[in-house]
């Protein structure tokens, strides 16, 4: 777990406000038995959690793409390409949505805006250094050209939601 304290009650507090600006449908879903506290959520979100990847086109047209994500800090972080199409959405309308859901048992819903971390021939975020440390370890050293190849992104959640049909099986 790398959250701070201060991580975790800022985390908290946006799942409870989410939660409560939610929806009468999605709070007969989720409800105190059917949720995850924020320390319990850094704990089952660990190394690389599979996204669904939500951005907009330039016509407005809806896109969704997978994408490795890792919650760190409170936070989604992803990569792709420079290249591909999400990046270009994501650097002229950074407002996105992910979910990681495993099966029935956990899904977690983000709506938020992205911040690149490593921009292309512009100074990286304060934090890159860090950040590229834990995906060098995870993924090995060598797997990208993290200077050129890929672009990182930080979500930054204006909105966050946990629904967990078993606690005790998660934690367990």
């Amino acid at each position: 777990m790398r959250e701070t304290p201060e991580d975790l009650t800022r985390l908290q507090d946006l799942l409870d406000a989410s939660l409560s600006r939610s929806t009468a449908h999605l709070r007969s879903i989720i409800k105190t038995e059917s949720t995850l506290s924020a320390e319990q959520l850094t704990q089952v979100l660990t190394g690389m959690c599979t996204l669904a990847l939500s951005t907009v086109t330039a016509k407005g047209e809806p896109r969704i793409s997978g994408a490795d994500g890792h919650f760190l800090w409170g936070k989604w972080y992803f990569g792709t390409a420079r290249e591909a199409a999400k990046a270009r959405h994501m650097s002229a309308r950074p407002a996105v949505s992910v979910a990681h859901m495993r099966g029935e048992d956990l899904g977690v819903f983000t709506h938020g805006t992205v911040e690149i971390l490593n921009p292309h021939k512009e100074e990286p975020a304060q934090d890159w250094p860090d950040v590229v440390a834990y995906l060098k370890d995870f993924y090995g050293d060598h797997s990208f050209d993290w200077d050129n190849d890929t672009v990182y992104y930080r979500l930054h959640p204006q909105w966050m939601t946990v629904y967990a049909a078993d606690v005790t099986k998660l934690l367990g």
